[in-house]
């Protein structure tokens, strides 16, 4: 008789470039022959994708550990493995704090998690495996993508910066570049699945080419997607104000695949803080890059990230933060409170705020920014916009229910499926429909009046024939990639 396949679950925690990791170590493990838990199962093996930017980072994580020992004692032959940023980080300490932790695994070596597994089981011992260097691109690695319609394509890993809060260039490595024609190559196999949106992926998507010579290989990028047929929607994550430079600006606005929406961090706005945070540019740049994006796309939606209560950060300097909010009317706001980052610089700097200080301008700044993004949203209200519907039921209430879509410039738009008469329209995850926006909330918009137009697409010819095969355990034959739901944890690392 033969024995049932394993089955695993992972669980990811962090930013885009983790959730794109979890996927090719989903297609790593389907490859090897496990199949996904189902819901509420207890899995034979469970996999921790860690980040490591937050303060609590580590207590999430031992925590989470703590609760799956005596699980683990009661099912012999469970298996746990540990890896991304903490466990590159921490290393052995894991295997010290956590004994019953089977595998630890870095950011260098995901491929590696089948092997390990089958090596801890067979000498009934943990492996601990953490390279310092990354030796193959992982996006040669096979990858479970979630999404049929949408997927994430690395253009680079690792980081050149050296931001005094940030981890990731010590956890991530150096920057490497994949040569262009690798990308496109990734982008136009997706397209023939039935994709029709990638997001570019890096920590620093601007500097992208520095490694083979080429300043000006964003931009290059960027106008080829716009000749890969098929391909309606590209964006990309995360630009450093410092590297942002007028040809992606004219890129953007010049190539009609590439989408009018801006991520672009700001961390902090005043001059004092960002040269503390060694972020190398000041407030007018970044006021100044702004300006020349909505010159060139008066609609685009520019969405950012900000810190507050870095360590010196006085009252006047939290001013200039939010100065800047105010001119650069973001769409949206991934606001942080300062945290340390064991083994920063920032986490050994004094004057560190103190923590009521750091939560009253926290909220000052989050009644700011919902202010701004509601005002903008409402400004929307009677506008004509395209959606690509988004998997997932959208909101449903008592009287109402609405599909999911996401705008041209990424704003979420919940929808009523019915037409001029009343009856219900198919709109399929993928689909493209067109809605007016009856009202604009701070965090979405809202249309509740009739779908003007449906245009079935290849995207949702996918979602379709994914959804009539088997949700879970398919391995998919390509070295693919996916947009998940986003995660809670970090807009961005940059």
């Amino acid at each position: 008789m033969t024995a049932a396949p394993r089955t695993y679950e992972v669980r990811t925690y962090g930013c885009q470039m983790n959730v794109h990791d979890s996927e090719r170590l989903t297609g790593l493990l389907e490859e090897a022959g496990y199949v996904a838990a189902a819901d509420e199962a207890v899995a034979d093996v469970v996999v921790f994708n860690t980040c490591a930017v937050r303060e609590n980072a580590d207590n999430r994580l031992y925590g989470n550990l703590g609760h799956l020992a005596p699980v683990k004692a009661a099912r012999p032959g469970m298996q746990i493995a540990v890896g991304g940023c903490l466990a590159q980080k921490d290393r052995g300490e894991i295997t010290k704090r956590a004994p019953w932790v089977d595998v630890v695994f870095g950011t260098h070596n995901i491929g590696s998690l089948p092997v390990l597994l089958e090596r801890a089981r067979v000498q009934q011992e943990a492996q601990v495996e953490i390279l310092e260097s990354l030796e193959v691109f992982p996006s040669t690695l096979p990858t479970r993508r979630e999404s049929a319609y949408a997927a994430w394509v690395s253009v680079s890993v690792g980081c050149n910066n050296t931001c005094t809060f940030c981890i990731v260039p010590s956890l991530r490595g150096k920057e490497k570049d994949r040569r262009p024609g690798e990308v496109l190559a990734e982008i136009r196999a997706l397209v023939d699945e039935g994709v029709s949106e990638v997001t570019l992926l890096g920590q620093n998507v601007n500097s992208y080419g520095v490694e083979f010579g080429d300043r000006f290989a964003f931009s290059k990028l960027l106008r080829a997607c716009g000749e890969v047929e098929g391909l309606e929607r590209v964006r990309f994550t995360s630009p450093h104000p410092a590297a942002f430079t007028d040809d992606v600006i004219a890129a953007m606005a010049e190539t009609p695949n590439v989408m009018p929406q801006l991520h672009m961090p700001l961390q902090s706005g005043s001059d004092k803080v960002l040269r503390d945070m060694r972020r190398s540019y000041r407030q007018s740049r970044y006021l100044g890059i702004i300006e020349r994006v909505r010159a060139a796309m008066p609609e685009a939606a520019i969405t950012t990230d900000i810190i507050v209560g870095f360590p010196g950060e006085t009252e006047a300097d939290f001013a200039e933060t939010m100065t800047v909010v105010r001119e650069a009317r973001f769409a949206q706001a991934f606001t942080f409170q300062y945290s340390k980052r064991p083994g920063t610089p920032a986490a050994s700097l004094e004057q560190q705020v103190p923590r009521d200080v750091v939560q009253e301008r926290y909220e000052r700044l989050v009644a700011l920014v919902e202010e701004i993004a509601w005002a903008e949203n409402r400004a929307l209200e009677g506008r004509v916009v395209e959606l690509m519907v988004a998997e997932g039921e959208g909101r449903k209430d008592a009287a109402t229910h609405r599909l999911s879509g996401r705008a041209r410039d990424n704003r979420l738009v919940h929808f009523a499926p019915v037409d001029a008469a009343g009856g219900e329209v198919v709109a399929r995850p993928g689909d493209v429909v067109e809605v007016e926006v009856t009202y604009g909330a701070p965090h979405h918009l809202v249309a509740d009046g009739p779908v003007r137009s449906v245009r079935r697409t290849r995207s949702g010819d996918a979602w379709e024939a994914r959804t009539a095969e088997p949700a879970k355990g398919v391995p998919l034959g390509l070295p693919t990639v996916g947009v998940p739901a986003p995660t809670p944890d970090a807009a961005s690392c940059r």
